[in-house]
């Protein structure tokens, strides 16, 4: 009981380091504190795992090294990459400004707390801020996207859109087996992949990284 509650205490710990990641990332203009937030996060969520499993199991320890290796550093390494490629580091004129960008996010964490306690969460789940994090993960990653003009931090908003999802399949580790966050984590790799191909096209095309410039495009 005792060691329960103690895994309890570091895992809302760790969940509470996350939220705070989430408002670091709404709130800087510089892309190398965007992708650290992100890789950081990456890494924690990618412990959580190991703490919530009573026994050791191979195929959860799999997944966790995994999840921290490509959250926390090959993706963070692929925008690093295309941020020195195309020579930016900022963010200058975001469509939602970053002061209205911290509010949203801190609003929504707020009222995600609020909602889970009033969801009909199983026992075990009650006093554990996975379903917050969830929640203000994803919106988080929603603002990003929609708030952001450039592509790098677009796709950083979909990796925290992402670690919401991930978050809120934590609550069923217990009944599902983590090969499907293995599937999910190969289609991300994946999409970041795609992704970096289209930054570079954007970057040639336009010599700058705004998407809003995809606009002009015609049949």
């Amino acid at each position: 009981m005792e060691r329960r509650c103690r895994v309890s205490g570091t895992l809302n710990l760790l969940i509470g380091l996350a939220m705070g990641l989430n408002l670091l990332a709404l709130a800087s203009s510089r892309l190398p504190t965007l992708i650290g937030a992100v890789a950081v996060q990456g890494v924690v969520l990618g412990v959580m795992p190991l703490l919530m499993e009573h026994q050791f199991d191979w195929i959860v320890a799999l997944v966790a090294l995994g999840t921290m290796a490509v959250k926390g550093f090959v993706i963070p390494g692929l925008l690093r990459r295309a941020m020195r490629t195309a020579s930016v580091d900022r963010e200058v004129e975001p469509s939602i400004g970053f002061v209205a960008s911290l509010l949203l996010g801190s609003g929504g964490t707020i009222a995600a707390v609020a909602l889970s306690r009033a969801l009909p969460l199983l026992p075990e789940h009650a006093g554990s801020l996975l379903v917050p994090g969830s929640i203000a993960s994803v919106l988080t990653g929603f603002v990003l996207l929609i708030g952001r003009s450039k592509a790098i931090s677009q796709v950083c908003g979909y990796l925290v859109l992402e670690n919401g999802i991930y978050l809120f399949g934590l609550l069923l580790i217990h009944a599902t087996p983590l090969l499907v966050e293995a599937g999910i984590l190969l289609d991300v790799t994946v999409g970041i992949f795609v992704t970096g191909i289209i930054v570079d096209r954007i970057q040639r095309a336009f010599d700058s990284l705004d998407t809003r410039k995809l606009n002009v495009l015609r049949e």
